[in-house]
């Protein structure tokens, strides 16, 4: 961890964290913020937010990078290890941060949630 230096470009992803309540891609990052700067400082800002737990990643579908922003974390502790849910319509990938630690499913105690769902979400599912 070291120091943020929060520069127009770093801003502006961090932004996007602040205005989304779901997962963001990087492949969105990359192309939302294509005509102001390159991937390699995209992925230099997240790899910052995500060594500083601002952020949190994950793999979903097909091996895309999602990254989400951490709701309990500090700076000395992440806390984001939860299940993901993404949706086979519309893509979308929602964090399941309301899980608990339910050591009667297994009798034993989960350290890692590294869990990761597909489905259809309710909003694709009522348009079938």
């Amino acid at each position: 961890m070291g120091i943020i230096r929060k520069t127009k470009h770093f801003q502006k992803v961090l932004d996007q964290f602040s205005k989304q309540e779901n997962a963001i891609s990087a492949n969105y990052l990359v192309s939302h913020f294509n005509d102001e700067m390159n991937k390699s400082t995209i992925y230099r800002i997240l790899d910052k937010l995500e060594d500083d737990n601002i952020i949190h990643s994950f793999v979903g579908v097909h091996g895309l990078k999602w990254y989400a922003k951490c709701l309990d974390c500090t700076v000395k502790e992440h806390n984001d290890n939860h299940p993901h849910f993404q949706c086979e319509k519309c893509n979308e990938v929602q964090c399941i941060s309301q899980t608990n630690n339910e050591s009667k499913i297994i009798d034993a105690q989960f350290l890692v949630k590294s869990v990761f769902l597909t489905g259809i979400c309710n909003r694709c599912f009522s348009t079938c």
